[in-house]
């Protein structure tokens, strides 16, 4: 469990200040030091920020794109900032589609732990001797990433496994990364415009609850074997075997599959394997895992797929998962329906359903857009449409009406896009659409069996039934609490607060206009009766009144001008 504590008084303990102290320079470096300038940081550090921002980074700015400079920026900043890039990738409700893309590039490129520090973290989980378990451990892991790397090894009764041991020390540095991209989130909020939108605080406290699942690897174990139950009776796919008992938080051992690389056409085609049966197999297991079970992996990427012989598809890495419920994938369905049949009415609709949003949309231009979408795809032979092309249009539409997509459903469609994307390598006369048609075909019939219309009627009538049996004890409960007098009611008005200040605003210079006046005509009266003392003739009262008139109007004209308009 990851002990993350909001930081109060910045840099209180050296590692704190140390990393921040990091992280600065690299944001600088990549040119976000007008960031840094904004939350006010830089005062902490002596580490002449603004020279940075100002002379090489500006230049830098210049020839690399925003979104460019983000993804290298957290590249260079460590595991945990490519694991929230990883992440922020996936989620279209919280960054625009062009960040979005270039966040989709981020290499997890770590240099690998040696053997020895492998074996050690192995012992320090089990707290035993790694020999105990091990007949033979490789030295040179098959793979290596941010949070850990995978080690093949064959234990006391022979079995060939690969072994996932997470980097040493990693919980500690993942730790003072997240309190101090809380802290950085916090001033977000309070210092930059806009910024609030976005909630960087809630997107760093949903990130935190994901990385601490990423790093409790009984996660993965419980994913394996929930895969592997439902496709158990299916001899096209194989899930590797997972070793519970020599497996902990931090260990995760399972079965060593030699498997072929589903990119490795090469190697396919040498051992006479069918490609397009393989394409076939590999499409339907994420069809099924979406539509049948409604739990599916969400990142199917060709490092994660793989063949044994007989064309048997093979699934690796079950860190990130994707769940939707029923209702979730009928909804999907109508939308599905409702663009095929060319409907923008009603297309529109099942987005406004699907979505979340803060303010209405323009229903008229959506539908619109809508409308636009439709026929720049729809008049194309299903074999030329792509997902991917229309899963980046969809966002776009979405992103412009601030309408904020379900990140499973998100990842629902990316995993469709990026088994898509494998299969034409493999097949490039591959139809995606058509491959789909009968897995919605089928959800769409099942909607309306006698066996599903017997259990909604059935549901509806529990529900109908509890509504019944409370709902009178509710409302004697609210009348009660009227005739206390305990009923308080709460009303929130948007942006009041901003129109009070504008009528305060409104209310002083009128005011202020008022007394000028006053001092002016009062000036003008006393110098007229010309009443002592007096200054050549002229009373000395008149003259200070309107110099105090005008230093007055000067000073009510430089507020009016430094707001920006009269």
């Amino acid at each position: 469990m990851l002990n993350i504590r909001k930081i109060g008084a910045l840099g209180r303990t050296y590692r704190h200040l140390n990393r921040y102290r990091q992280v600065l320079l690299i944001l600088a470096r990549h040119g976000f030091g007008d960031i840094i300038e904004s939350l006010g940081i830089e005062q902490y550090f002596e580490l002449g920020i603004q020279a940075l921002t100002l002379g090489k980074n500006q230049a830098k700015s210049e020839k690399t794109g925003r979104p460019q400079r983000i993804r290298l920026a957290i590249e260079e900043l460590g595991p945990t900032f490519i694991k929230l890039g990883q992440i922020l990738s996936t989620r279209p409700d919280l960054v625009s589609v062009d960040i979005m893309e270039e966040l989709s590039l981020l290499q997890d490129q770590v240099p690998a732990f040696s053997s020895e520090e492998a074996l050690k973290a192995v012992e320090d989980a089990f707290g035993k001797s790694a020999s105990i378990f091990f007949d033979y451990f490789d030295d040179t892991p098959i793979a290596s990433a941010s949070i850990g790397q995978v080690h093949r090894a064959k234990l006391k009764n022979g079995d060939e496994v690969a072994v996932k041991i997470q980097r040493p020390g990693i919980q500690r540095i993942i730790e003072t990364d997240l309190e101090i991209l809380l802290h950085m989130a916090t001033l977000m909020e309070n210092h930059i415009e806009g910024a609030e939108f976005h909630r960087p605080v809630r997107i760093v406290e949903e990130f935190t609850k994901y990385i601490e699942r990423e790093l409790d690897y009984g996660n993965e174990a419980s994913n394996m074997e929930k895969v592997s139950r439902m496709f158990r009776a299916d001899a096209t796919v194989y899930i590797p075997y997972v070793y519970r008992e020599y497996s902990t938080m931090s260990v995760l051992v399972m079965e060593y599959v030699d498997a072929v690389k589903i990119t490795d056409l090469d190697k396919i085609d040498r051992l006479g394997l069918d490609r397009k049966k393989i394409v076939k197999r590999g499409s339907d297991l994420v069809l099924r895992q979406i539509f049948n079970f409604g739990f599916f992996h969400a990142d199917p990427h060709p490092g994660n797929l793989a063949v044994l012989p007989n064309n048997v598809i093979c699934l690796y890495d079950f860190g990130m998962m994707g769940s939707m419920g029923r209702s979730m994938r009928e909804l999907f369905l109508e939308l599905v329906d409702a663009v095929v049949n060319e409907n923008p009415a009603k297309t529109c609709e099942v987005l406004l359903v699907i979505t979340e949003w803060d303010k209405d949309p323009d229903r008229r231009r959506l539908e619109t857009e809508a409308a636009d979408f439709i026929s720049r795809h729809f008049y194309k032979t299903l074999r030329d449409i792509h997902i991917g092309l229309l899963l980046k249009e969809l966002i776009e539409i979405l992103s412009k009406f601030e309408l904020r997509l379900p990140p499973d459903l998100f990842l629902m469609i990316k995993a469709l896009a990026a088994v898509e994307g494998v299969a034409l390598r493999l097949d490039p006369e591959f139809d995606m659409i058509a491959q789909a048609t009968p897995f919605v075909a089928r959800a769409k019939a099942a909607r309306l069996s006698p066996k599903r219309i017997a259990t909604d009627i059935l549901g509806l009538s529990g529900d109908l039934y509890r509504f019944m049996q409370f709902f009178p004890g509710e409302l004697i409960a609210v009348l009660r609490r009227f005739r206390q007098d305990k009923v308080v009611l709460k009303l929130e008005l948007n942006d009041l607060d901003k129109m009070l200040i504008a009528h305060h605003t409104i209310s002083n210079r009128i005011s202020f206009s008022i007394v000028i006046a006053a001092l002016i005509i009062g000036s003008a009266m006393i110098v007229m009766a010309k009443t002592p003392p007096l200054f050549y003739g002229v009373s000395v009262f008149g003259i200070i009144g309107f110099g105090v008139a005008a230093a007055f109007g000067i000073w009510l004209l430089f507020a009016i001008l430094r707001k920006g308009s009269l």
